[in-house]
């Protein structure tokens, strides 16, 4: 199979389902990239252009968690099922019924990053290494740096902001105007939205129950289960080496991510001085070479070939 071969399934989780895209060869041996999406309730298309990724013969792993894109949609459920120990059984899962386990590499976005980190933390032995990309170590930390980036927005777009929160009316068009002045400083500072961040953006709204349940209206406005949650305490588990991104401008403050370069034994960190959130879009030159060089010392060894009889057409 060719780096631009794709092979796009499901496998079971359970009696859900979770999707999965495959793009490049993974039977070649060489360790595969597994990308772990935000949110949680996001979808992985905005992360669509680590694809790019495979051009070297890398391949890489794109999923939808639960509950989002082509995963098992659950809106029914309460708020009890949706827990963070799901979601790293759902990733443990994937890993096993893709025959991916014996040698990888994570790449998480946001509360991507904070999963991947949990999972890390188990200390699986086919983990060669972790990308913790534009992620806080801790909700205490975010809600913090959220109230002080709040602070910083003209006065009056706060005010909307505010009004709407306490009014609980944080689904009305006016709230969603003001929420974007944010959005468009500290998430994506591209002018137009791309459409791949754009039908994430959409896909969280056409099923917001995830992503509702578990952080809440916005980015900056955290009431959901989450709101408490950190790996800090699960961080000098991580024995594997650890790349952490983030922008200049990104919600994601260096106060949030200190955590992770504090407390986890081997790793660096690399800040992208033209970007907020999403580097990989903002500037994806620096971003492809600084994870390319990553992936290279982090992957040296060969791996075991994965028969594709393992994976495809699941």
């Amino acid at each position: 199979m060719s780096a631009d071969r794709v092979v796009k399934g499901t496998v079971p989780f359970g009696e859900h389902r979770t999707w999965f895209r495959v793009t490049g060869d993974l039977s070649s041996g060489v360790a595969p990239v597994v990308v772990v999406h935000g949110g949680p309730g996001s979808t992985h298309d905005y992360l669509l252009n680590l694809t790019g990724l495979a051009s070297g013969g890398r391949p890489v792993v794109h999923y939808d968690q639960l509950g989002n894109g082509g995963s098992s949609h659950l809106p029914d459920r309460a708020a009890s099922f949706w827990t963070v120990e799901l979601f790293a059984d759902e990733l443990s899962n994937l890993l096993d019924r893709l025959g991916l386990a014996d040698g990888y590499v994570l790449f998480g976005h946001s509360w991507g990053g904070m999963l991947g980190a949990y999972h890390a933390a188990t200390r699986p032995a086919g983990l060669h290494g972790l990308i913790v990309a534009n992620s806080p170590a801790s909700y205490r930390l975010w809600r913090a740096e959220m109230d002080r980036l709040r602070a910083e927005l003209p006065r009056e777009v706060n005010d909307v902001l505010l009004r709407n929160e306490a009014a609980g009316t944080t689904d009305t068009a006016e709230y969603h105007e003001a929420m974007r002045v944010f959005y468009r400083k500290h998430v994506c500072r591209l002018d137009p939205w791309p459409r791949d961040y754009l039908a994430s953006f959409y896909e969280i709204y056409n099923d917001p129950t995830v992503y509702y349940t578990m952080n809440g209206p916005a980015e900056f406005h955290v009431i959901g289960t989450l709101r408490d949650w950190s790996v800090e305490p699960l961080l000098p588990d991580i024995t594997a080496p650890t790349l952490v991104l983030s922008g200049r401008h990104d919600e994601a403050t260096p106060a949030t991510v200190a955590p992770y370069l504090a407390l986890i034994p081997d790793a660096r960190w690399e800040v992208f001085e033209k970007s907020s959130h999403l580097p990989h879009l903002e500037e994806p030159e620096r971003f492809t070479e600084a994870v390319s060089a990553f992936l290279a010392a982090a992957t040296q060894r060969s791996l075991p070939r994965v028969p594709t009889t393992l994976w495809e057409n699941r």
